[in-house]
C-alpha cells in the first residue's frame, strides 16, 4: 500500500513540476504515473551501475557528479516514456533537484511505522 502511495505522490510531484517548468512536458496524469514508475525502476536498476562506473569522477567532484547522473536518469526516462518530454539536460537537472525536494516534502506526510 505504501509503495502505491509513494508512486502516486511521485506522479503528483511530476505533474506539479511539469506545470511550473516550461522545459518539462507531461501529456496526462496516466503518463505522470508511468514516469514515476519508470524513474523509480531506473533509480533502482541503472543508477547504482552508473554510480559504480563513474566513481572516480564522483570522488574528484566531491559528489557533484551525482547531479549529472540524476539528470541523465531523467533524460533516459524521457526516451522511454512517450508523452513525457524534457528539452535539455539543464531542464533535467533542475527537474531532478526540484523533484527530489518536492518528493521529500510529500513523503514526509506518510507515517513511518
Amino acid at each position: 500500500m505504501k509503495l502505491i502511495l509513494r508512486i502516486l505522490l511521485s506522479a503528483l510531484a511530476v505533474v506539479i513540476l511539469a506545470k511550473i517548468l516550461p522545459g518539462i512536458g507531461v501529456d496526462s496524469y496516466t503518463t505522470a504515473i508511468i514516469v514515476a514508475i519508470v524513474l523509480s525502476l531506473l533509480n533502482f536498476i541503472v543508477k547504482p551501475l552508473l554510480i559504480i562506473l563513474t566513481l572516480p569522477i564522483t570522488i574528484v567532484t566531491f559528489g557533484l557528479f551525482l547531479l549529472i547522473i540524476n539528470a541523465l536518469i531523467i533524460l533516459l526516462a524521457d526516451n522511454f516514456v512517450s508523452g513525457f518530454s524534457v528539452d535539455s539536460i539543464w531542464w533535467a537537472l533542475l527537474f531532478s533537484l526540484l523533484l527530489t525536494f518536492l518528493e521529500s516534502f510529500l513523503f514526509s506526510f506518510l507515517k513511518e511505522s
